[in-house]
């Protein structure tokens, strides 16, 4: 196949963003395909991107790399994102447009506005869309009120349900997601689930280095971790009143990777608490942070309490599972039944820094049972989220479209097991409803 893949935020191992398109366009590539990645220069600090204006041209792995000039920052606020996103919406279009033939073209939000050139290649080109929902739009932005204007909502929701409809195939990153695409009169036949996945040859168990976590000051405590972004979405705020709540406990520390709109905010707000049992490490590349997230016994999953963040397919969680460490995680959907019924981990109840603080004491009170945590984790991210299995079923999803089928795929073979919802969550969970920009 030729696979045009529009993501706006494309990044390598050596980034500091989510590697989802990088690690599935590799696989396209090992088996035989084309492609085109169409995408920003925002996520690319890694790469030598040739200097000039418009677009730039380069090669990553085989992956033919096609980078438009839009800058994008999570420090950005909302005006500043949104004129973002409409920027690389008009700049891609147009070199879309221009590129050669592809037999599919795979565009993958956030933000909804993703899918206009994948529109417009697809009806000029004549052909098949695979429209790829990461967040639930205009769905998250709506209850994070980042957009109130009754007009704007209307006409963005009517934007998702001409998408979807649009779109040869749909795929969505949790059982809630499905469930919000076949909510806006999708026909379920045409959506599939891929997760988010785990890096099992980049995250990996093992005993904590005792060089980094004496660079960063953790030596002999019971570590807690939490790697992602500090945007609106993520309630970090909860970790920090639970911090305090544990301040006199000297062998428990926070240690914060990541960066994010809320994060120089958080930093003054714990110097003016006097907190010192909280490290900020900083943004870092995926490499170096697989190595840090070792030093944790335990890693957290945070999210404001919103029914829409509760669908989140989250990178943190999956990074940690692969780790081999319990997660605590705080969103009442889907992601409570992985870790509870996997028994990989414990549950916080939202907004409560009193539960959060419970749950990181008992994991420390019980190493034993943390460490088979631990090891269910990473049982967990093998059996179910292992990312060479999901690209194998997001390769099956292009040549379905491509081949200009219609209706349910054939079930999926031996070799090809990708995430079934039902083996991983419970009945119950049928009923539930990451990250726009602002979560990841």
């Amino acid at each position: 196949m030729r696979v045009l893949y529009i993501h706006q935020y494309f990044c390598t191992r050596n980034g500091r963003s989510g590697t989802r398109s990088y690690e599935f366009g590799r696989h396209l590539v090992a088996q035989g395909h084309q492609v085109t990645m169409l995408t920003s220069d925002s996520d690319l600090s890694d790469v030598r991107v040739p200097e000039g204006r418009g677009s730039a041209r380069l090669q990553i792995d085989g992956i033919d790399v096609v980078a438009v000039r839009v800058p994008y920052s999570q420090h950005l606020g909302v005006a500043g994102r949104i004129q973002s996103f409409l920027k690389f919406m008009v700049a891609s279009s147009v070199v879309a447009c221009r590129l050669p033939q592809h037999d599919v073209v795979i565009a993958t939000s956030t933000p909804l506005t993703v899918a206009v050139p994948g529109l417009l290649v697809s009806a000029l080109r004549r052909i098949p869309l695979v429209f790829e929902v990461r967040d639930l739009w205009p769905e998250a932005p709506i209850q994070m009120q980042a957009i109130r204007n009754p007009w704007v909502i209307r006409t963005l929701r009517a934007f998702e349900r001409f998408v979807y409809r649009r779109s040869a195939h749909v795929i969505a990153l949790s059982p809630g997601m499905r469930d919000g695409v076949v909510q806006a009169g999708t026909d379920a036949a045409k959506v599939t689930i891929i997760p988010n996945c785990s890096d099992l040859d980049l995250f990996m168990p093992g005993p904590a280095d005792p060089a980094l976590a004496a660079r960063y000051g953790v030596r002999n405590c019971f570590v807690v971790g939490y790697a992602g972004s500090m945007g609106e979405a993520n309630d970090v705020e909860v970790l920090v009143r639970a911090a305090d709540l544990l301040r006199d406990e000297r062998d428990i520390r926070f240690l914060l990777i990541g960066q994010g709109k809320q994060g120089g905010e958080l930093q003054t707000r714990v110097q003016a608490m006097g907190l010192d049992n909280i490290v900020f490490a900083g943004s870092m590349p995926r490499r170096e942070v697989a190595d840090v997230l070792r030093i944790a016994g335990v890693c957290l999953v945070l999210f404001k309490n919103l029914p829409v963040l509760a669908t989140n397919s989250p990178n943190k969680l999956f990074d940690a599972l692969a780790t081999g460490r319990p997660v605590i995680v705080n969103s009442n959907g889907w992601t409570r039944a992985l870790v509870e019924q996997g028994r990989a981990g414990r549950y916080a109840e939202p907004g409560s820094p009193e539960s959060l603080a419970e749950q990181i004491r008992w994991l420390r009170d019980h190493p034993a049972e943390a460490a088979a945590m631990g090891k269910a984790a990473r049982q967990l991210a093998e059996s179910d989220f292992d990312r060479r299995q999901c690209a194998m079923e997001f390769e099956r999803v292009l040549a379905h479209a491509a081949a200009r089928r219609t209706g349910p795929m054939a079930p999926l073979t031996a070799q090809a097991t990708a995430y079934a919802p039902e083996r991983a969550t419970a009945a119950p969970l049928d009923a539930e409803p990451e990250a726009m920009p602002l979560s990841h």
